[in-house]
């Protein structure tokens, strides 16, 4: 009732104060997409302590919801997860993000079932959201592009690209993560890779057609690099690297990934006018694109035994840390393809954020692991089991929170700040 009486503008002052005074800053940095603010696992902010201890890395909430792959997205003031329920429909949940109080649930029809080689894990849902400070965008598991009001949960727009383009419907669901640039969103989807208009989810162009189904449902993420003096989209099939022209889709230079079964998996990583890949079964490369006569071309620059699977790297000082298909983590000098150290095993999967020479860890164990980026020697700091649950989405780390998606639930830990 008092929202009422008071005016719009007092009404915005009063929040903001309150919003102030219970995190204890004026804005709380946000995690915004695959990968975080800059979809390179690498954020800014104050040092992170060295050790992993409970009273140093606090739980302050833990709610339980449907299972999900989905990393959560944070905003100032929510946490933004999606899941799969009843193995029927797709919902997406606002919690707040001091409490994990529920703001909102948004949920539609949807959920599919994967292949049964790659159902031991079950058929939820995949695709981390975009957020841009107004709306969470969602992808669907039958190929479907959702975009939300983030205040509210409302529904704006949606795009079903089976139904648009008659494309068959991907056999591993839509498990690419969308791409924020600007006014437009890049997605690789409908059997092949699209520019889209936020606003109304109009599509401005597509290419890198294929044939959909079995072999066309996109593992890899694309991410905004320049390489050569060109500003591009890297993109990674389940065939092929290429760079895309953001502006009118051209198709500026291609190179084959070999893969086992399609299994292109990892997000492309930019290294000077080069990009870093690996795919599973076979080797890690870094491939150097340049340009000559205005024609662009691609060429491998080195290549080494590093088989990767699923987690994509973190890059320090000209180094890969990256969590291989034998479970073990190596680190990869990018200027000669040198692996300079190879651990004993750990999970099956690794999601990693990292800071300054400090990397978080999450494997698919429930257990978060503290490194330190050393080319000398693998350095693990602690160790902490933070999920009985499997924890296969992506880690997010947000100003002193640390988000963890488990299967069936979302808990969110805070560092403590010295003398607090």
């Amino acid at each position: 009732m008092i929202k009422h009486v008071l005016s719009g503008s007092l009404v915005a002052l009063i929040a903001f104060f309150c919003q102030s005074s219970l995190v204890g800053q004026e804005k709380l940095p946000v995690w915004n997409q695959w990968r975080g603010p800059q979809r390179n696992g690498l954020i800014e902010g104050r040092a992170w302590p060295t050790t992993l201890d409970e009273k140093v890395l606090k739980r302050t909430w833990r709610v339980e919801l449907p299972p999900s792959y989905s990393g959560p997205v944070v905003s100032e003031s929510a946490v933004f997860v999606t899941g799969t329920e009843n193995k029927e429909f797709e919902v997406v949940y606002a919690l707040d993000r001091r409490n994990g109080k529920e703001l909102w649930k948004a949920k539609w029809l949807g959920a599919m079932t994967v292949p049964f080689f790659a159902a031991s894990n079950g058929s939820w849902i995949r695709s981390t959201p975009a957020f841009d400070g107004k709306s969470l965008f969602v992808a669907g598991m039958r190929d479907v592009l959702v975009s939300l009001n983030a205040q509210t949960g409302e529904q704006q727009w949606r795009v079903d690209f089976v139904e648009q383009l008659k494309t068959p419907l991907p056999a591993f669901g839509f498990a690419s993560s969308p791409l924020l640039d600007g006014e437009w969103l890049y997605v690789q989807a409908g059997s092949s890779f699209m520019k889209l208009d936020k606003h109304t989810g109009q599509i401005v162009w597509r290419v890198l057609k294929d044939d959909g189904g079995m072999m066309g449902s996109a593992f890899s993420s694309p991410v905004v690099a320049t390489l050569a003096g060109k500003r591009q989209i890297l993109v990674q099939t389940r065939q092929k690297l290429a760079g895309v022209d953001p502006e009118n889709g051209d198709v500026l230079w291609e190179q084959e990934v070999p893969s086992f079964r399609g299994m292109n998996i990892l997000t492309p990583v930019p290294v000077g006018d080069g990009v870093f890949t690996s795919s599973y079964q076979n080797k890690s490369w870094l491939f150097g694109v340049s340009k000559s006569d205005e024609k662009f071309a691609c060429a491998e620059t080195w290549s080494n035994n590093a088989q990767g699977y699923m987690s994509t790297p973190v890059v320090i000082n000209d180094h890969a840390y990256m969590h291989l298909q034998n479970q073990r983590f190596t680190c990869i000098d990018l200027r000669t393809g040198e692996r300079k150290w190879t651990s004993a095993p750990f999970g099956k999967y690794c999601s990693m954020v990292a800071h300054n020479d400090l990397i978080l860890a999450l494997d698919e164990r429930g257990l978060l692991l503290l490194l330190r980026a050393n080319p000398r020697e693998i350095e693990l700091l602690d160790e902490r089991k933070v999920s009985d649950d499997e924890a296969w989405a992506h880690i997010a780390v947000s100003g002193e929170d640390v988000i963890v998606r488990e299967l069936n639930a979302v808990s969110v830990f805070r560092w403590k700040a010295d003398g607090e």
